[in-house]
């Protein structure tokens, strides 16, 4: 054999050539096992293999409304993989897997010498599953001209590895839980929720077909850009799982005639159901976990560690408050430029424009790089493509910064907090009409005057320091010490010398009436009142509380309200009920928070209930029945402040407590005139509209078909009064002798009525 080699030295060099390049090869290899091109796993990391999990946030239901994640990845087990899934990826992707030990040696050789002696990036081919995994894992990095095969040979290594430490299906577990998908999805559940709004376990053969197909390029193939594409790429792969007997050629030929759909559902932080609400549970879960550490005495990721966060919100009465929301908003918004036509304050008032622009920010951030003013403002005059909001959908358009500023400045927003009166639990939360356009929160963050909606209150108050029901006062206007008249709405049609009683005066939200009731009854017991049904805010003792001057959140207002149903006890908002890491244990757990104190007697209650039922029936709140035809048992109260700067409305339902409120998010800004912009107009729709949805679906029955207990035989006779009453001929001619003005000296009101009734002191029950 030598003699032969010394005779052709063409042998001897060809021998000698394929010598060095095993050798080269081997020296290569080693030179990646060892780690010079960088570390490896040891396969001892390889069994403890933690991967980044997103944070769930669940509603009451357990369905889920949202994530928190860098990756956004829900790791599941196998045995909740559909049998056709697995066979879908096997079939396309790894038909050998059963058979080899991670790698396909043949496939592996192919690349190896297309890739080095052709420099044929694209040679593919030689990747099993477990490569696959090993690359979902760790990544790749760039080593230059030979990086395809220094990193193949890294996956490799890891892949054998990987298949000495676990067993086939549970790298088939491993995988799906790792593999990225479309619009930065990882991990099989991740997307089976985002495509498809399904568990993996409920995934037909076809979409399963759909998820698989993706993974070849899963921008190329996303079904939500590139549809067609995406359904041929899904016949590929049912093609493959009948070529590998997965599937009969008729069966797969039956499915390629399947249309795709989606259910696409979108868990980024500014996308999906609840936007506002996510952001406020992130807020909340934050602040807890810095106060927790887990086994190895860290701090708790939100971002990272799975965890589990249980929540009040009813999942469909979300969605229906914010279709409400969405339906009345567009139109109220047509309605509100349309008054303004040409003299809009966002375009002719060059001041609200300017703070704007200064409060925005891109200027912020200019001025912080030394900018002067000047050419702060010529770089936000610079014009660029900008995706602007409208409720008829997004729109990109050539504008500047300022044109972008001037635009928001127009829109009015909203805001909604439905909760259960009983416990407090929150089962709607609507903080804005886009989270992404308009991050500010209106339930969380917003403090307006209440208008109107603070004068139950006050009548509460009346009723609890003994002022009758059937007690009237004047409409008439009166000055007080610092100059301030307050009038009514409807003051034109006003007669000076009709007095009402305090259901009448509440239902049809007079002004005068309400600021008379506030100083008879003392302003300091009014706040206290207020306080006692869980107000937090400090009130001004001004006369001009009592038509809701003061600044409250939506959060306060509606905690005061809930006491009306729940038998005096004021009940807060509350809506995280639990948080748990990933594998159920429990890590922090939440109770509601109701008041041990009654706010006010049962009498009382009863009464208020009763008089906001009236606003409904036959008050400022009627177009709840004559327009929307709403027959539920509702009791409520609009609300408009000064200017027509806000519009609110509470609705209350023996199961349900639900203020709204609309206005702009520039104080400055108000509704061109009171008819828009009354709380009935403005405010009240939303609620109605909520109410109209819930009334359609039995799943609300035992909200929309509570009734109100009816009050008793001796309240109803001492509410047995007229509503309005005429000043006589002599209390006319000597106006300074109206009711209002002689009240005080009528003894048998200064004993007050419950006094007079039962016999005993107003608080008892």
């Amino acid at each position: 054999m030598l003699a032969r080699i010394k005779r052709h030295p063409r042998l001897k060099w060809a021998i000698i050539v394929i010598l060095s390049l095993i050798t080269l090869f081997f020296l290569f290899f080693g030179s990646i096992y060892f780690g010079l091109w960088g570390k490896i796993p040891s396969s001892k990391e390889l069994t403890e293999l933690q991967q980044n999990k997103a944070t769930q946030v669940l509603a009451s239901n357990g369905k889920l409304i949202g994530k928190f994640y860098v990756f956004d990845r829900q790791p599941i087990d196998f045995e909740q993989f559909p049998e056709h899934l697995i066979e879908a990826l096997i079939a396309t992707e790894d038909a050998r897997f059963y058979e080899h030990d991670g790698i396909d040696n043949r496939s592996l050789l192919r690349v190896f010498f297309k890739s080095i002696l052709l420099q044929d990036e694209s040679a593919g081919g030689g990747s099993t599953i477990t490569l696959q995994l090993a690359k979902n894992i760790y990544g790749r990095r760039d080593f230059g001209m030979f990086g395809i095969v220094i990193n193949k040979m890294q996956e490799a290594v890891i892949a054998k590895r990987l298949e000495n430490i676990y067993s086939k299906d549970e790298i088939i577990e491993l995988y799906f839980n790792t593999v990225p998908f479309s619009d930065n999805t990882y991990g099989i559940e991740s997307a089976s929720l985002k495509f498809f709004n399904k568990h993996t376990s409920e995934l037909s053969l076809e979409e399963s077909a759909v998820l698989v197909g993706m993974l070849k390029a899963s921008h190329y193939y996303n079904p939500r850009i590139f549809p067609e594409r995406s359904r041929l790429r899904r016949d590929v792969v049912l093609m493959q799982m009948a070529r590998n007997n997965y599937l009969s050629m008729e069966e797969a030929e039956d499915l390629k005639l399947t249309p795709l759909i989606l259910d696409y559902k979108s868990y980024s932080h500014d996308k999906g159901i609840a936007p506002y609400f996510r952001e406020q549970v992130r807020k909340d879960v934050s602040k807890v976990l810095d106060t927790l550490k887990n086994k190895d005495g860290e701090k708790y990721n939100i971002y990272r560690d799975g965890l589990i966060v249980h929540t009040t919100l009813n999942y469909d009465m979300q969605q229906l408050a914010e279709e409400a929301m969405l339906e009345h908003m567009s139109e109220l918004q047509l309605e509100h430029e349309k008054s303004y036509g040409n003299y809009a304050p966002w375009i002719r008032n060059k001041k609200i424009l300017n703070d704007a622009i200064k409060k925005s920010g891109r200027y912020q951030s200019l001025q912080k790089e030394g900018l002067s003013e000047s050419k702060i403002l010529k770089k936000l005059e610079q014009k660029h493509p900008t995706e602007l909001f409208s409720y008829e959908g997004m729109e990109t358009k050539n504008v500047s910064t300022i044109d972008s500023i001037s635009h928001y400045l127009k829109f009015l927003n909203s805001g909604l907090l439905a909760v259960n009166p009983e416990n407090g639990g929150v089962q709607a939360w609507v903080g804005g009409v886009d989270f992404r356009f308009f991050k500010y929160d209106h339930v969380a963050q917003s403090k307006r005057q209440v208008g109107s909606t603070f004068k139950p209150i006050v009548y509460t108050a009346a009723l609890e320091n003994g002022i009758d029901p059937c007690s009237y006062f004047s409409v008439r206007e009166v000055t007080y010490e610092d100059g301030w008249t307050p009038s009514n709405s409807s003051s034109e049609g006003d007669d000076p010398n009709m007095n009402y009683n305090l259901k009448a005066a509440l239902s049809n939200s007079m002004n005068t009436i309400a600021v008379k009731v506030l100083m008879e009854t003392g302003i300091g017991n009014v706040v206290e009142q207020a306080h006692n049904m869980g107000i937090e805010s400090d009130l001004p003792e001004v006369p001009s509380i009592a038509l809701g001057t003061a600044s409250l959140n939506l959060s306060e207002l509606t905690s005061a309200y809930t006491s009306y149903v729940n038998k005096g006890h004021y009940s807060k908002p509350y809506y995280i009920t639990k948080i748990e890491d990933g594998n159920g244990n429990l890590l922090a757990e939440f109770k509601p928070e109701v008041s041990p104190n009654k706010a006010f007697s049962e009498e009382t209650r009863k009464i208020m209930i009763n008089m906001m039922q009236a606003t409904v029936n036959e008050g400022t709140a009627t177009r709840l029945r004559y327009k929307y035809g709403l027959k539920n048992d509702i009791a409520g109260k609009t609300g408009t402040t000064q200017n027509n700067k806000d519009g609110w409305f509470v609705g209350i339902t023996p199961e349900l407590v639900c203020v709204t409120w609309v206005g702009a998010d520039d104080h400055r800004i108000g509704f061109r005139n009171t008819g828009i912009g009354q709380g009935a107009n403005s405010a009240l729709p939303i609620f109605a509209k909520l109410m109209q949805k819930m009334n359609a679906d039995p799943g609300f029955n035992n909200i929309t078909n509570a009734r109100f207990e009816p009050l008793s035989a001796d309240l109803a006779e001492m509410m047995q009064c007229p509503p309005q009453e005429r000043d006589n001929f002599f209390e006319r001619l000597f106006s300074g002798k109206s009711k209002d003005q002689k009240r005080n000296k009528d003894e048998k009101k200064k004993k007050g009525f419950f006094k007079r009734l039962f016999g005993k002191k107003e608080n008892d029950n």
